[in-house]
């Protein structure tokens, strides 16, 4: 992660009049080096030994206050935990049905799609999510050497 982005990061948050506490100013940094989309309980497992006083409740609050400055991005997956992403560009995810890792990858944005769904059903989009789900490379290769041993 860039300094760049972490400096960007905390002037949006004091443009908005958001205090820069060491518990969010953590959280926020944790989220910005993170390529896995944690759950605000991961978070909370990583920053403990660094803020023994920090609650879990201290994170999600410090998470909705990032999401409402537009910072971070809430992924809900059915009845799994939410998960937490700071790329908040237009992007899309892969999940592993197996391990539950989540991915990003990038494809040119479906404004056809959203366009056409207007006209179809007279709808007024306001946004779109698309996700893939398949088994990742780790979980392919587990499943694999679970056949050759049994």
């Amino acid at each position: 992660m860039s300094e760049n982005r972490l400096q960007e990061a905390i002037s949006t948050l004091k443009a908005s009049g958001v205090r820069i506490t060491p518990q969010r100013h953590a959280v926020l940094e944790y989220l910005l080096n993170s390529m896995v989309h944690p759950t605000a309980d991961d978070i909370y497992k990583a920053l403990e030994g660094k803020f023994p006083n920090m609650s879990v409740a201290t994170v999600y609050n410090n998470l909705r206050v990032l999401r409402e400055v537009g910072l971070v991005r809430e992924l809900t997956y059915g009845d799994s935990s939410s998960r937490f992403d700071c790329n908040t560009s237009d992007h899309y995810h892969i999940i592993c049905n197996s391990c539950g890792k989540i991915v990003d990858f990038h494809y040119p944005s479906l404004d056809e799609v959203e366009a056409l769904a207007e006209q179809v059903t007279g709808f007024k989009v306001s946004h779109h999510r698309m996700e893939l789900y398949g088994e990742c490379e780790e979980c392919q290769k587990e499943e694999k050497n679970k056949q050759k041993s049994g």
